[in-house]
């Protein structure tokens, strides 16, 4: 039995982690930690759990953890996580973290968007974890940078068609909308009910911290740097991401060999769904589930390709993600706990 423990286990991420591991048979969940509710018993905290994952939340030591579980998850806010996750590294733990802390493999970029690292020496060694394209690299690792929600949704659109070279990197446009989630549990001025309902707004516009975790990983792709346009927006819902990619094709292709070079590239994904021509994806269709979907639409009045992705921010996007990884880490079936239908609307 894989013991894992859950570091910030009372945010949106931490439930989500908590929800589909109580799934899984081979794991058992040792301890939970929150530095704000340490003490109270988490279905007090998420009430949802009443009767179903009853443990008390732990303040966070890093020796006390580091006995209970094998795998530790880090679910805390950014620039918190690289304060713990080299403790744990120490001690002989593998790490899954879902903050941002190291996805970004160039310490100079990084600090760039966020600030100094105070654990550089990590960055070159944690594993991308989007297990479509890194897989083989989940498996030995032993510190796995979970990916960003909005990268997971714009990179695996964009995949197959860098990695063929059917597309001029230089024009690619990402514009994607997500669920209020999104932003965390701590409410803010722009979280708040009356900002966000019946509203519809852009915002951190060509500024998004998200954006060199996407250049970072196309270019890898494309095999020679790719930089985008990325504009983030929030909807007025709990959960979910919808982007919309636009790309000039470098050739004359049909959409037939489009919709060929997807299918041959996620031929043996489970959790990417390619949609049939003139079927396109809805955030309802994922909710709650670990799968992204994604359709395609050839405009040849303009030479673009026109690609819509859709994923759960809080599943695919992220704890969902986290125990795929997981899952690849210590070789157990990849679906494991992640295959239940999504969320009815």
């Amino acid at each position: 039995m894989l013991k894992v423990a859950i570091v910030g286990a009372s945010g949106y991420t931490g439930v989500e982690l908590i929800r589909l591991l109580s799934n899984h048979l081979g794991v058992e969940i040792a301890a939970v930690t929150s530095e704000q509710s340490a003490g109270k018993d988490i279905s007090t905290v998420f009430p949802s759990l009443t009767s179903i994952f009853d443990k008390t939340l732990e303040n966070l030591d890093a020796d006390v953890i580091a006995k209970k579980a094998d795998l530790v998850f880090t679910a805390l806010p950014h620039q918190k996580a690289m304060d713990v996750v080299p403790e744990f590294l120490k001690k002989g733990k593998r790490v899954i973290d879902l903050s941002a802390d190291f996805r970004i493999k160039d310490h100079a970029t990084y600090g760039a968007w966020y600030e100094d690292h105070k654990a550089p020496e990590l960055l070159k060694e944690a594993v991308y974890g989007l297990p479509e394209l890194h897989r083989e690299e989940i498996k030995k690792a032993r510190l796995i940078a979970n990916p960003g929600c909005y990268p997971t949704s714009a990179i695996l659109a964009l995949a197959p068609l860098l990695n063929n070279g059917l597309i001029a990197p230089e024009t690619i446009v990402i514009d994607s909308k997500s669920g209020v989630s999104g932003a965390g549990r701590s409410a803010t001025q722009d979280t708040h009910f009356p900002e966000v309902n019946e509203g519809f707004k852009a915002y951190k516009v060509a500024e998004h911290r998200h954006t060199p975790e996407i250049e970072q990983e196309l270019s890898l792709l494309a095999n020679s740097p790719v930089i985008v346009s990325f504009t983030p927006h929030l909807l007025p819902v709990n959960r979910g991401i919808l982007s919309t990619v636009y790309a000039s094709l470098k050739k004359d292709t049909d959409e037939d060999s489009i919709f060929g070079t997807y299918n041959e590239f996620y031929g043996k994904e489970y959790f990417v769904r390619v949609y049939q021509k003139g079927s396109f994806p809805n955030i309802n269709n994922v909710r709650g589930s670990n799968f992204c979907d994604i359709g395609i639409k050839l405009d040849k009045r303009t030479g673009r390709v026109v690609i819509i992705s859709a994923i759960d921010n809080l599943v695919k996007g992220a704890s969902g993600q986290a125990v795929q990884n997981m899952n690849i880490m210590y070789g157990f079936p990849e679906d494991t706990a992640l295959k239940g239908l999504p969320f009815f609307p």
